[in-house]
């Protein structure tokens, strides 16, 4: 059942994030002030090499103050298409640069809350240029194999939308069920 929108305004607005009250009526004739957040949107690397390894991040998210493995990624730039940005994110955050991108995902995280996008894609060919120039994203760099991933998800150590987004859709993919 779609609900209709009579009209909405910014509330807040900076680099980051937007939030929005949109005047909303329900199918059931309710009508109601409904926040939105307006981000930019994301992309999303995994990295495979031919050891079914895949590139990930240890790092510390300040917001739930939990550290975990993540995927490279990062929001879209202004001019930027999708594969551009995970491509840039992957050598900035990582030092690895990729020489095939294909697209894999697109997912809607969170979408009764936010526009947020989220394109997802597999690079291979990774070569190492140097450390990261982005000196605050991780601890540490690792390339971890396919088959320790389930292990990780049980224990908790990979929580990002994202990243389990974008590593199970893998997982599927190496197993064959597409």
């Amino acid at each position: 059942m779609r609900w209709t929108v009579h009209g909405e305004r910014q509330i807040y607005t900076n680099p980051w994030v937007n939030l929005w009250l949109v005047d909303v009526e329900q199918p059931d004739g309710h009508r109601f002030d409904h926040h939105v957040v307006r981000i930019r949107h994301l992309s999303v690397a995994a990295v495979v090499d031919d050891r079914q390894r895949v590139l990930m991040m240890w790092r510390h998210r300040f917001v739930t103050d939990t550290w975990g493995w993540e995927l490279p990624m990062g929001l879209i730039e202004a001019g930027e298409t999708p594969e551009q940005t995970a491509v840039r994110e992957v050598e900035e955050e990582t030092g690895w640069r990729i020489s095939a991108i294909k697209p894999m995902l697109y997912a809607q995280p969170a979408n009764g809350i936010t526009d947020s996008e989220h394109f997802l894609f597999r690079g291979e060919g990774a070569t190492y240029t140097g450390p990261p120039v982005e000196r605050n994203e991780t601890d540490r760099i690792e390339w971890i194999p396919l088959s320790e991933i389930r292990g990780m998800i049980d224990r908790r150590e990979i929580v990002s939308g994202a990243t389990l987004n974008g590593l199970l859709y893998l997982l599927l993919d190496e197993a064959g069920t597409f």
